[in-house]
């Protein structure tokens, strides 16, 4: 991948402007990695959880009317696992410690998201439609009509109205 020393770079700066990151890795939505920067962490396996843990995700986002999958976010007890979209047929996963802002980790990962979304989508272009290559390749989207939802009311503040629960 020609891409994977500009994503390299992108990680070690988003792991210097974080400096409670113990991680990032770029995958496929496939579970293949494209590079990584995760030191005493085997990044295929972390890559394969991630594309695990982003078909849940997926389906969740789906079924609940949420529209497509930006990020996900597991808390343990040592600190998060962060996952944010990176284009059409990437992923960036970042490890961080209990400890982190997570408002800036979620700026900081998003940023990087995008911006390694960029990276892996332009050279998905330049190989062209029937060159796709098999780290970047993902299956064609759904062509489903989107769902509707209910435009949901405000409530009005202070209001003592009773509901329809209450007697």
């Amino acid at each position: 991948m020609a891409a994977e020393p500009e994503i390299l770079d992108e990680l070690r700066r988003l792991r210097a402007r974080v400096p409670q990151l113990t991680g990032a890795l770029a995958a496929s939505v496939d579970g293949l990695v494209l590079a990584h920067d995760t030191p005493g962490v085997e990044p295929e396996g972390v890559a394969a959880l991630t594309a695990t843990a982003l078909g849940v995700a997926v389906r969740m986002a789906d079924v609940t009317g949420q529209g497509e999958l930006r990020e996900l976010l597991v808390r343990g007890v040592y600190g998060y696992v962060a996952t944010y979209a990176a284009g059409r047929t990437a992923v960036l996963t970042l490890l961080a410690q209990d400890r982190v802002n997570v408002g800036r980790l979620h700026l900081e990962g998003r940023r990087a998201g995008a911006r390694i979304g960029e990276l892996v989508d332009a050279e998905a272009a330049a190989r062209g439609p029937g060159r796709a290559s098999a780290k970047a390749s993902k299956p064609a989207a759904r062509t489903t009509a989107p769902r509707t939802r209910t435009t949901r009311v405000p409530r009005t503040a202070g209001s003592n109205a009773p509901t329809t629960t209450e007697s």
